[in-house]
């Protein structure tokens, strides 16, 4: 009966996480590198930054630009938010 529940469990833990990756890309996965983990984090950082008036006019008061000069350089940084990648190992 306890192996039969555990595997249970087992399984419907997977189907959550494997739900959970294909709905939100950003989740990682093991073979996620640092590198990649990090500019997914950028990325949500920025793009929230962007949805969300208050905090873009936050951004613009605070450097002395206009608010469409904030949101176009935080789109800008979202193409590569850390750099380029680093040389892969063959």
């Amino acid at each position: 009966m306890v192996c039969q529940l555990s595997s249970e469990l087992r399984y419907t833990a997977n189907t959550q996480l494997e739900h959970l990756h294909a709905r939100y890309t950003g989740t990682g996965h093991a073979d996620l590198t640092k590198y990649e983990w990090l500019t997914h984090q950028h990325r949500d950082t920025l793009s929230s930054i962007v949805g969300h008036p208050t905090l873009t006019s936050y951004l613009a008061i605070a450097d002395g630009e206009a608010v469409g000069r904030v949101k176009f350089e935080m789109t800008e940084r979202m193409l590569q938010p850390c750099g380029p990648p680093p040389p892969k190992d063959d």
